[in-house]
């Protein structure tokens, strides 16, 4: 016998569904409709079409932040993965010290993001911070407010010191669930701490990564406050990344129709990025297990 159905069930959705419209859904509808309007008051707008969409595909300081902002991703992704694993291989798996380690690993993510910006502000000042201070007295000529290259990994290192701790508590959490039968295994067989690494924990740890590497991806490439206070998009133009040409481009020139429209390819390139990313290692994974 079938078993009857109560579709009132569905009325609980309701809630989150009207939560997800007023949050979500009527901004985005909101940024599609200016879009593709020259908005000229309250109460004058022109529909232009795809105008906007082509002015801003073409406007040369888009494609230079668009570089920078796929260095700086690909940069964070390449340092922090590796950084992160080796942290959680390092951190101890049991006992008090085990609790102390997360605990002092995780005090970075508690800082919020326009303070990073402020502590890093003040850390690599040549006159004052301590950063400054060291590299300078070590022979080396820096200055992040003058020098476009210092400036530029003065806040690829900021972002490392302020995201690596989330990479390694994945990872550890990744190798916490790892069955203790294997490491046994490997000692029966008198496997090596690199084979161990490479045919146990790191196979283990496929599904982590995929989220820590998606994770960071995104948020490094939607990166907008820490930079700001930092260096404010300076020397130049050498940190303005795509948040803050976006943001130069509704709030300074208040120019509603073309930021909607870059609104909306931000959005799709980061959607973009994201799938490449997650089809390309859950394929990898699914290779290796075949």
């Amino acid at each position: 016998m079938d078993k009857p159905t109560n579709n009132r069930a569905w009325l609980l959705v309701l809630p989150v569904l009207a939560v997800v419209a007023f949050s979500a859904v009527i901004p985005l509808m909101t940024v599609v409709n200016y879009s593709v309007q020259d908005i000229l008051g309250p109460e004058q707008h022109i529909f232009v079409g795809t105008e906007w969409f082509r002015k801003v595909l073409r406007d040369p300081e888009l494609h230079g932040a668009l570089r920078r902002q796929l260095g700086f991703s690909l940069a964070v992704l390449a340092i922090e993965l590796p950084l992160g694993i080796g942290l959680a291989l390092a951190l101890p798996m049991k006992g008090r010290s085990a609790s102390a380690s997360l605990v002092v690993l995780a005090l970075p993510l508690l800082i919020p993001w326009n303070v990073v910006g402020t502590i890093w502000q003040i850390f690599a000042r040549g006159d004052i911070g301590l950063l400054g201070l060291v590299i300078n007295a070590l022979g080396l000529k820096y200055n992040y407010t003058a020098d476009a290259l210092d400036a530029w990994l003065t806040v690829l290192a900021m972002d490392v010191w302020h995201w690596t701790p989330l990479v390694a508590l994945l990872c550890y959490s990744g190798l916490r669930a790892i069955p203790e039968a294997f490491y046994q295994a490997a000692r029966i067989d008198g496997a090596s701490a690199w084979a161990t690494f490479r045919y146990i924990q790191l196979p283990r740890l496929r599904g982590v990564l995929t989220i820590a590497v998606l994770l960071r991806f995104m948020d490094s490439f939607m990166i907008y406050t820490e930079p700001f206070v930092l260096t404010g998009g300076g020397p130049g133009n050498s940190t303005t990344f795509l948040s803050q040409y976006l943001t130069r481009l509704a709030v300074g020139q208040f120019d509603l129709g073309p930021a909607a429209a870059f609104s909306l390819v931000y959005f799709l390139v980061v959607l973009l990025f994201s799938y490449i990313f997650y089809t390309a290692m859950t394929q990898q994974g699914q290779e290796k297990a075949s």
